[in-house]
């Protein structure tokens, strides 16, 4: 460990909530991911309102869009895990960059030229979710080797804060910049914005990191996999996960329909519910960067009942303004279980299984979504916007219901097992005659 990550470990600065910000190494990665992450949430926003433009507003094809950009990460994702526990995860995530840029400004060129036709967003979509299959459970492992154990959930809540502050930023710019000019140029500075990692990650020094031995066996998936199946601590959290993330974390769909067809938002206004949702998200990444210590299991599941109802109350939304209100609580609410679940399982887990257990939990949250947006977008043609946001509240809220009752009934028996009354001692067992 450096002499700058032991400094920020220190008493005075335990409590800052932007200690991990004075490594080096990490500062220079969080302020490349704030460019690179607006561009990516620019090209999302444009991205959604082409295909919602190009096929008169069709959840069902908005529902194919995200399947197809999220469907790389169900089949690959393990994969990218075991590359990061193999190989070096900066020189990985520079190379990720770079391929994802490249494909960004391919896309770019055709919307700018007016040539873009829906199968065109149906092709480079499933291209960019490949290289995010390597991309996510290597930066996410990265992190830890840029900070060390210690400062791990102060840089993943800032992590979480730099996503969100771009989450913020990103469609609001989107939208402005389509209304001005049109969605190619949102598209093209998301393939700019992709320099911006890729120079902050050679600017790195290398001899700072804090990188794990090279694992036997060529880090096998099915080791990764033998390791989290006994490790129940591990595993109900991310059958939690598996069950928001599939029908809770929709709202790369849900969002531009209920702009579109509920509150029949202009092009302007169109990215500002994403923006509610994610200045949520932003406050709730800023409230747990004081976490040091692993969170408990009923934090967990509570913040995921937390969510679901929110989620549902969100789609009862009767006006614009109400929407707004109960997404930004419901965009709190998402973050601060992710963050929950992600913390309780990386700071749980080996650091020479990290890459492929982030890998996993990756899988599961953003994998499951290509399910989710199918399963959504047909309720949405047939039930409306909202019944996606309804579906998805209701089913959170009966996963995290049923592992709180759970954990409640095996605690029960420890709880009320009698005790023997006060100066009496328990009865000795008898000799055996001789």
């Amino acid at each position: 460990m450096t002499t700058t990550q032991r400094a920020a470990e220190g008493t005075g600065a335990r409590r800052a909530p932007f200690r991990s910000l004075t490594v080096r190494n990490f500062r220079l990665f969080a302020a490349g991911q704030v460019v690179s992450v607006a561009g990516t949430w620019m090209m999302v926003t444009a991205q959604d309102w082409l295909v919602l433009s190009l096929t008169g507003d069709s959840g069902a094809a908005l529902g194919a869009m995200t399947a197809l950009q999220f469907g790389p990460l169900l089949l690959f994702t393990l994969y990218g895990g075991r590359l990061a526990d193999r190989y070096d995860k900066r020189l990985l995530l520079t190379l990720a960059n770079l391929v994802s840029g490249a494909l960004a400004l391919t896309l770019a060129v055709f919307v700018l030229a007016g040539s873009v036709q829906l199968w065109h967003l149906y092709l480079f979509a499933p291209a960019l979710g490949t290289v995010n299959a390597v991309e996510v459970p290597t930066r996410m492992a990265f992190v830890g080797e840029m900070v060390g154990p210690g400062l791990l959930p102060n840089a993943s809540a800032l992590s979480a804060a730099y996503f969100n502050t771009a989450r913020v930023v990103g469609p609001a710019l989107a939208g402005l910049l389509i209304g001005a000019v049109g969605a190619g140029p949102a598209m093209l500075c998301n393939a700019a914005s992709y320099l911006a990692t890729g120079t902050a990650l050679r600017l790195m020094r290398p001899g700072e990191l804090l990188r794990a031995p090279a694992p036997e066996h060529g880090a096998r998936v099915t080791d990764g996999l033998r390791y989290v199946r006994g490790r129940p601590d591990l595993l109900v959290p991310l059958a939690l996960v598996a069950v928001v993330g599939l029908f809770g974390f929709t709202f790369q769909l849900t969002l531009p329909l209920l702009a579109r067809s509920v509150f029949h938002a202009g092009a302007t206004t169109f990215g500002l519910l994403t923006t509610a949702f994610a200045a949520g998200s932003l406050l709730a990444a800023f409230a747990t960067t004081t976490r040091r210590e692993r969170p408990a299991a009923r934090t967990v599941a509570g913040s995921a009942l937390a969510f679901g109802l929110l989620e549902t109350a969100a789609g009862w939304s009767p006006t614009y303004a109400w929407a707004a209100v109960l997404l930004f609580l419901t965009g709190f609410a998402t973050l601060y279980f992710a963050q929950a679940a992600n913390h309780r399982i990386q700071l749980g887990s080996d650091a020479a299984y990290r890459g492929r257990v982030m890998a996993l939990y990756t899988l599961i949250l953003q994998g499951l979504t290509p399910l989710g947006a199918l399963l959504v977008g047909w309720l949405t043609v047939r039930h409306g916007a909202r019944s996606g946001l309804y579906v998805g509240g209701t089913a959170s809220s009966a996963a995290a219901l049923t592992v709180l009752l759970a954990g409640r009934t095996r605690r029960l028996p420890h709880r009320h097992r009698p005790r023997p009354a006060p100066g009496r001692t328990r009865p000795q067992p008898r000799k055996a005659a001789p």
